[in-house]
C-alpha cells in the first residue's frame, strides 16, 4: 500500500472510500436502468399479451427494490454510519424482497400454465426483444464492477446484489430467445415457457432472502 493509500478520510483509507463512491454509482446505475427496464417491459408486455415480458417487468421492479436498499446501505457506510443499523436494515429489506420473490415466482407459474392450457399467443414485441438484448449486455458488465467494488470494500451484501443482477441477465436471455421464436419460428408456447425459466431462480433468490440469518457484520477477503 502506498503512502497515499494510507491516508485516512473520516476513518477510512482514502482507497476504500474511493472504492465505495465506485460502488455507490455502480448501484445507482442500476437502480437507474432498472426502473427504465421495468417502465419498457411492463408497457410491451401488456401491449402484447406476453406473460414473459410481464413477468420479467416484475422482476425489473423487485431490482429496483434491492438497488435502492443496497444504495441506502453503501451510502450511509460512506458518510460513517453505525454498521449495526446497517445491517438491521438490509436484514430487513432483504426478507422483504425474499418474500416478493417468492410471490413473483407464483405469479410467473400460474400465468404460465394459463397461457399453455388455453394455447394463448402473445403478440411480437420488438420493443420488448431489444430490451432484453442491452439488458443482455448491460447487466453483465454492472454486476462485474460491483463484484470487484464488493471485494475492495469488503462487503457480502454487494456481492449478494451484484450476483442478483447477474441473474437479471440470465432470466434477460431466456426473455430473448422466448420472445425471438414466438417472433420469428411461430412457437406460441415459447414465451410461457420461457417465462418457466424464470421460476427457479425467482424461487431460489426468494428462499435464500426470507431463511437469510440475522443481522450480523460481514466481512469479506480483499
Amino acid at each position: 500500500m502506498t503512502g497515499s493509500e494510507r491516508v485516512l478520510v473520516g476513518g477510512a483509507s482514502a482507497e476504500l472510500v474511493g472504492w465505495q463512491r465506485y460502488a455507490l454509482w455502480l448501484v445507482a446505475a442500476t437502480l437507474f436502468y432498472n426502473v427504465l427496464e421495468a417502465a419498457v417491459a411492463l408497457f410491451a408486455g401488456a401491449h402484447a399479451h406476453s406473460v414473459a415480458l410481464v413477468g420479467f417487468g416484475f422482476d425489473s421492479l423487485i431490482e429496483c427494490a434491492a438497488a435502492a436498499a443496497m444504495l441506502w446501505r453503501v451510502w450511509v457506510e460512506l458518510v460513517g454510519g453505525e454498521p449495526e443499523r446497517v445491517a438491521s436494515t438490509e436484514h430487513r429489506v432483504h426478507r422483504f424482497i425474499g418474500v416478493t420473490f417468492l410471490l413473483l415466482a407464483l405469479y410467473v407459474v400460474v400465468q404460465a400454465a394459463h397461457a399453455l392450457w388455453v394455447r394463448h399467443v402473445a403478440e411480437e414485441s420488438v420493443a420488448g426483444m431489444l430490451l432484453a438484448a442491452a439488458s443482455v449486455v448491460v447487466m453483465p458488465l454492472l454486476a462485474a464492477g460491483k463484484l470487484r467494488a464488493a471485494r475492495r470494500i469488503g462487503s457480502a451484501a454487494l456481492r449478494s446484489e451484484a450476483l442478483e443482477t447477474l441473474a437479471c441477465s440470465y432470466l434477460s436471455f431466456t426473455l430473448l430467445v422466448g420472445l425471438a421464436a414466438n417472433a420469428w419460428l411461430g412457437w406460441w408456447w415459447a414465451d410461457p415457457v420461457a417465462a418457466l425459466f424464470m421460476v427457479p431462480w425467482l424461487a431460489r433468490e426468494g428462499w435464500e432472502g426470507v431463511t437469510c440469518p440475522g443481522p450480523s457484520r460481514h466481512r469479506l477477503g480483499a
